[in-house]
């Protein structure tokens, strides 16, 4: 009998079978981190984009995550400045995945498939996930909690087939600082958009961090581990072709703790209407 999208979700905010491993991107050429797990042969990858002024070691513990559910993670620690640039982020992101495919790891008793290959990403991140999407083919692509990037990742999301999940807190729906709707909108496959219940765009970076301290938003544990769920899932399910994990692709399966946005049509995403109508009350 198959499990419910509860129990799964609840079975995948916890750490997988696999033993996990740590590498240094550098050793390839390419500042970054990569975590696999101890063996494995045809296993997928992910390249994962990190936010604006983050690096990556706050995203740590949801890439030790994926690993210990079987599934590699390379990420880029480039273009950390205050004005970073999303297309030279991108162009990063397909060096790591030219680096998960041509380069052996670990011990030797580990490789990634061609084939099993997705792109992810977080705020400034997700909107260069979605600009490298648009120049290769992968199995799949999330954009968790896009923020606007120049180009516009919206534009480079109708160039995309594959199928991608975007995430979008429930605290910045609509907000100047979400891209999550024009994506999801704009996306030239399938595509679901999940608002993540009392969650901040920031809330899934992991400790402390300067905009947290300016009140740009902080960590928030029940994020990370809804975030967690969601992108596992969604991973297992287009990477390996696990049917177990089919309900994380459904766009209208209901998960605790978020909620799907079906009807994008009828979302008010626009900010400046936001604060008008706010003002004039």
């Amino acid at each position: 009998m198959a499990a419910n999208p509860k129990s799964l979700a609840k079975k995948l905010t916890l750490r997988g079978p696999h033993t996990v491993l740590r590498g240094d991107l550098a050793l390839a050429g390419l500042p970054g981190v990569v975590h696999t797990p101890a063996e494995g042969f045809d296993l997928p990858a992910v390249a994962f984009g990190h936010g604006w002024l983050t690096g990556v070691a706050r995203y740590s513990g949801l890439f030790e995550h994926l690993a210990s559910w079987g599934i590699v993670v390379a990420a880029p620690d480039t273009e950390r400045g205050p004005v970073p640039s999303a297309i030279g982020l991108s162009a990063d992101l397909l060096t790591a995945l030219d680096v998960c495919t041509g380069v052996r790891l670990g011990t030797g008793r580990i490789s990634v498939h061609s084939h099993r290959l997705a792109l992810v990403g977080h705020g400034m991140g997700a909107g260069a996930a979605v600009l490298a999407a648009a120049r290769r083919e992968v199995a799949a692509v999330a954009a968790l909690y896009p923020s606007p990037t120049s180009p516009p990742a919206s534009a480079a999301a109708a160039r995309i087939d594959a199928p991608g999940l975007v995430l979008v807190g429930e605290k910045s729906l609509g907000s100047m600082t979400s891209d999550a709707v024009a994506v999801t909108r704009a996306w030239g496959g399938d595509a679901s958009l999940r608002m993540v219940d009392d969650a901040d765009d920031e809330g899934m970076v992991e400790g402390r961090r300067l905009l947290g301290a300016l009140g740009f938003g902080g960590a928030e544990r029940r994020t990370q581990q809804r975030t967690r769920a969601l992108l596992t899932g969604f991973l297992l399910h287009r990477l390996t072709g696990d049917k177990a994990y089919a309900d994380f692709s459904d766009p209208e399966t209901v998960f605790p703790g978020s909620s799907p946005m079906l009807d994008l049509e009828s979302i008010d995403d626009d900010f400046g209407t936001r604060l008008t109508k706010t003002l004039s009350r």
